[in-house]
């Protein structure tokens, strides 16, 4: 490998802000027991365990979620439909390219040195991050068609439907590709196998520019942290007018009948809007830990905060972020009942072939 290629690693090229500045500090300060080190070690361990567990589980769940929506049986328009597609397709990208192909080699380098030797980084770094993207967005994309569906009557008809998904989910796919091509110039082909947000080499030249230092941190605002604004922002006026709809519509009825009956379109609502809060806040919780990290971590290294983050945060905040790319199963299963019904009758179809071939 060319040594002039062959770029500096995190861990020894950070001028005491990465990991040997932590050990040094630990050792300073006799804290190599403290509460923080310990939750750290133990999620090292736990990790050796919960990463193989999550690949064997998501990768099998979300096909079979891509296979049940993809047959359009579950009661489901056909524009919320290719979005949930869309956004399973991109959760499995993420697992395989973030989860299998990045985290488990990271946790298992002693198994995974080969990889030293494989100039791909970049290149896996440019999926990797236009994958992610792509989950986050296409979150965004059905929360805002949501949106328009519940408040916006006028622009129901001509926004939602299943050539507007179409064309929204191909051109955040586009668009996603394009902004994360800057990581091949950025990065090299390298892998450090550390575990920070971004994964490869890169030499100290572009590790403390102030260009590599901006666009890492508009890398983070992009994703997650305008999305999750926009979702909170979307999901609270959806809500707020749900909630007056629904009040206006009981007086109405009220005063027409005199007595209350069930609304067929209430219960459509509630259900749209169960479904909606259920994703986004399924997309909040497991991506808030990691975001807070990453952006704190890149304002700490230039010397903008002097607030120090235990590095166990940064390793809980990954577990959950790749969490978060296996519930939606879950999700439409408790939600959805026609999803629930497909779920079940493909689980027990190998066993009714079975039943009937030996009969």
């Amino acid at each position: 490998m060319d040594q002039n290629l062959r770029t500096i690693d995190l861990n020894a090229a950070t001028k005491g802000r990465t990991f040997i500045w932590e050990i040094d500090r630990l050792s300073e300060n006799n804290d190599w027991f403290s509460l923080d080190y310990r939750t750290y070690l133990a999620l090292k361990i736990i990790q050796h365990i919960y990463y193989p567990i999550l690949a064997v589980i998501s990768v099998p769940v979300n096909v079979l979620t891509i296979g049940i929506l993809s047959r359009e049986k579950c009661g489901l328009s056909k524009c919320v439909t290719r979005y949930l597609v869309a956004m399973s397709a991109a959760d499995l990208l993420v697992i395989i390219l973030d989860l299998i192909l990045r985290h488990i080699p990271i946790v298992y380098k002693e198994q995974f040195q080969f990889l030293y030797g494989i100039p791909l980084c970049n290149i896996h770094a440019v999926l990797l991050y236009a994958a992610t993207d792509c989950s986050v967005w296409f979150t965004v994309t059905f929360t805002f068609d949501r949106f328009v569906a519940i408040c916006c009557q006028n622009l129901k008809n001509n926004y939602c439907s299943e050539k507007t998904s179409a064309v929204v989910v191909g051109t955040v796919t586009v668009l996603s590709c394009l902004k994360n091509i800057f990581w091949f110039f950025m990065l090299t082909g390298w892998y450090s196998l550390y575990n920070t947000p971004w994964f490869c080499c890169v030499t100290s030249d572009v590790y403390f520019s102030r260009v590599w230092t901006t666009i890492e941190f508009l890398h983070n605002i992009l994703t997650p942290a305008i999305p999750f604004v926009l979702i909170l922002l979307l999901n609270a006026l959806t809500v707020r007018h749900i909630l007056m709809s629904n009040r206006g519509r009981r007086r109405l009825r009220a005063h027409r009948s005199g007595q209350r009956h069930r609304d067929p379109e209430m219960e459509s609502r509630r259900k749209s809007i169960i479904l909606l809060l259920v994703i986004s806040g399924n997309f909040i919780l497991f991506w808030a830990m990691i975001m807070v990290w990453s952006m704190w971590r890149r304002m700490y290294m230039s010397e903008s905060v002097s607030v120090y983050l235990p590095d166990f945060l940064r390793e809980l905040g990954f577990m959950l972020q790749l969490l978060s790319c296996c519930t939606n199963t879950a999700i439409y299963g408790v939600t959805q009942t026609q999803f629930r019904e497909q779920l079940k009758n493909v689980l027990k179809y190998p066993f009714t072939t079975i039943v009937k071939y030996i009969q």
